[in-house]
């Protein structure tokens, strides 16, 4: 008989895989916009790069799941990064994931960046061209024998670099900036912008942002 191991599991994909599509959505009124992300979050049916294998019932019952869970009220966040285990860490959130749904073999969603401190981060990145990926991170038991995952729960979808660099983008930028001279400062500054509204210090943030990026040669 096949060995069963339920364990924590992330799969990547990369921006263009995922085919995902960023978009800027006017919210209110007074003009205020929200940059969205979606594409795929989890591919079914199909050998991934883990050698694992997802059954398209299997995506389908947890896409129901997670879609009722936030349908209850419940806020589903991300991370930017994915960590090891399955906890969320809200010092590192950067979306909420607003819904899924299954379209052919594969798991699609839409995720919100929040204006937290990694999430302005992310924001930047991508209106200045950076490609992000996404990581779903669930658990479920993985057959040792064939890959075949069953029992999948998804936890949430993360914001990742390309799963081919060794080094995480938003990961990176985040440590360097704690290094840098003004770094410490902007990062402070991203937090209290938060409840700043004001247009000038958000254009003054974003241009230090971007300029923090350029630095850190990761476009």
């Amino acid at each position: 008989m096949a060995s069963l191991i339920r364990k924590p599991l992330r799969e990547n994909l990369t921006f263009d895989r995922a085919n995902i599509v960023v978009e800027s959505v006017k919210e209110d009124d007074a003009g205020t916009k929200a940059l969205y992300m979606k594409g795929i979050f989890i591919q079914g049916g199909v050998k991934n790069a883990n050698e694992r294998v997802y059954p398209i019932h299997e995506i389908e019952r947890a896409v129901e799941t997670l879609n009722r869970q936030i349908s209850e009220g419940s806020s589903v966040l991300g991370e930017v990064d994915h960590p090891d285990d399955l906890k969320i860490n809200l010092d590192r959130v950067s979306h909420m994931i607003n819904k899924m749904w299954m379209d052919g073999p594969n798991g699609f969603g839409k995720l919100k960046i929040l204006p937290t401190p990694m999430g302005q981060l992310v924001q930047t990145m991508l209106e200045s061209g950076v490609k992000l990926g996404v990581s779903s991170r669930g658990s479920g038991n993985v057959d040792d024998t064939n890959g075949r995952v069953s029992d999948f729960e998804i936890v949430t979808v993360d914001i990742v670099a390309q799963p081919s660099a060794p080094n995480a983008y938003p990961k990176a930028i985040y440590e360097s900036m704690m290094n840098m001279k003004h770094g410490s400062k902007l990062f402070e500054a991203l937090r209290g912008e938060q409840l700043d509204k004001n247009a000038a210090v958000q254009r003054y943030l974003k241009d230090e942002a971007i300029r923090l990026i350029k630095e850190l040669k990761l476009k």
